[in-house]
Formats: structure tokens, C-alpha cells, sequence
């Protein structure tokens, strides 16, 4: 599921729990005395519960300590807004033509929809928040990077710069390239790097950065006897602090798989 239809959900979640805080309001309110102080008296523990569980689903929290006593103050607030709701939406079910057990069960049917409503709101936050967290790997560029000149930049001679990076034929002596000649010598030369692809793989700048956490992920998963595949990787880099997305995990893998290629290939055969 997407991040925007996510977020939709998400308001979705929030209205119905607002629908069943506010039955849950008007019931207190109806059943309290007929002045100001006492019917504010009676809205405030829906109201409390309500403005907890958005700050829940807002804040983050990293301490295992604090999210303990935090859940904590949250079930104790849950349970006094469910027990102080119930008999007065039980006394109001009674007062407006309910009998039998309809008064008692009513309420139920209230506070059910807000602890779902609660819950599913927590959780639709949580989903949302690791939606957005790959797009700060996408954000980050490479300060290299960033002054690195295009190609196609007018007065950037790329030819012209590594033409001037050979050194002159002219002053170097024939017998170095064993009887040659400087013709000879010129077009056997190569740049280094050039025919080879240079030194590894061609990656966007913004995930050169991110090799060495990749080859960490992937000697994790190695030792672990784990398929070393895009999902797998992607998810041991975000568990160890790297957020990036699936679909840039695809380049990642490609390049170690191009470079164990490149060792394999480099290491001396025995001869049989």
C-alpha cells in the first residue's frame, strides 16, 4: 500500500474515531447535571483518551523505558474513560426507552469502535513514517557529488583532459615498450580504467556511499545462511540504520554481485 493512500486511511481511522469519541461525549454530557462544571467534568475522560492516542500516533519514541510507561498512562487513561463512559451511556440507554440488556450493551459498542479506531491509528502512523523514512536515502547526495562537473557542461572537454593526462611519446624511449615503435607504443596504450569500466560498478552518486553498509548487509546475511536477495538486503539495511528503497537495492545488489564476479575472475586458476 502506498504512502498517499496511507495517509487517506489514516484520516479515514481518524474520523471514526471521533465519531465514537463524540457519542461517547454526548452520552456523558446528557447523563451529567444540567450546569457547565459538571458536563465538562463528564466530557473530559473521552476528550483525554482522544488526545492521547493522537499523541501516540504523532510522536515517536525510541526508549524501550519511556514507550513502557507511555502504553502504560495510556491503558489507565483507556480504562477510565471506558469505565466512566459505560454507566453513563447505560444510565442515558435506560432514561431514552432502552430495556432489558440493551443499556448495557450499547456502550460496549462505543468503546469497542474507539479501541479499534485507537489501535488502527497507532499502527496506520507507523506504516506511514517507515513509508518516509527510504526517501532520506534519496534526499542524501554525495558531496562529491554534488560539485562534480556533467559531461555535457559547456567547456568541459572530457577527450581534452585525458589526452593531457598521457604522457608525451615523443619523450619516451622506444626500447620501453620492447622494440616497438612510438606508433606502435600510442595504440597499444590504453588509459587505465578505460576499456575495464574503471573501478567498480556504475552507480548513481547518491548510492556510492552506500556500498560499504551494503557489503555489511550482504556478509551478515552470508553468515547467517540467508538468500541474499533485494528484499532481504533492503530490509537488513534499514534494520541496521541505512533507509533506502527497494527498487535502489536492485542497483546495490547488481553491483556486489558485479563485483564478486570481478574477484572471481581475478583470482589465479590452478593448473591442472
Amino acid at each position: 500500500m502506498n504512502e498517499p493512500r496511507l495517509r487517506r486511511l489514516r484520516w479515514g481511522v481518524r474520523g471514526a474515531l471521533l465519531v465514537g469519541v463524540a457519542a461517547s461525549v454526548t452520552a456523558n454530557i446528557l447523563h451529567a447535571r444540567d450546569n457547565p462544571i459538571s458536563q465538562a467534568i463528564a466530557a473530559w475522560p473521552p476528550l483525554a483518551l482522544l488526545l492521547t492516542v493522537e499523541l501516540i500516533s504523532r510522536v515517536p519514541i525510541h526508549s524501550k523505558t519511556l514507550a513502557f510507561v507511555r502504553f502504560s498512562a495510556t491503558a489507565v487513561i483507556a480504562g477510565i474513560a471506558a469505565w466512566v463512559s459505560y454507566w453513563h451511556m447505560a444510565a442515558v440507554a435506560a432514561r431514552y426507552g432502552e430495556t432489558s440488556a440493551s443499556p448495557y450493551l450499547l456502550p460496549l459498542s462505543v468503546d469497542g469502535l474507539i479501541v479499534v479506531a485507537s489501535i488502527c491509528l497507532v499502527e496506520l502512523t507507523a506504516r506511514i513514517t517507515d513509508a518516509e523514512q527510504p526517501d532520506l536515502a534519496d534526499q542524501a547526495a554525495p558531496a562529491s557529488g554534488a560539485h562534480k562537473q556533467p559531461a555535457d557542461q559547456p567547456g568541459h572537454e572530457p577527450d581534452q583532459e585525458a589526452s593531457d593526462t598521457r604522457p608525451d611519446l615523443h619523450d619516451v624511449d622506444p626500447l620501453d615498450h620492447d622494440g616497438r615503435g612510438d606508433d606502435d607504443a600510442a595504440s597499444g596504450d590504453a588509459l587505465p580504467d578505460a576499456e575495464s569500466g574503471g573501478d567498480g560498478p556504475d552507480l548513481a552518486d547518491d548510492l556510492v556511499p552506500l556500498l560499504p553498509a551494503a557489503r555489511a548487509a550482504r556478509d551478515e546475511l552470508m553468515r547467517e545462511g540467508a538468500t541474499v536477495g533485494r528484499d532481504a538486503l533492503a530490509a537488513r539495511l534499514r534494520r541496521n540504520g541505512t533507509p533506502i528503497r527497494n527498487t535502489r537495492v536492485s542497483e546495490l545488489l547488481a553491483a556486489l554481485k558485479a563485483e564478486t564476479q570481478s574477484d572471481n575472475d581475478a583470482r589465479p586458476k590452478a593448473s591442472v
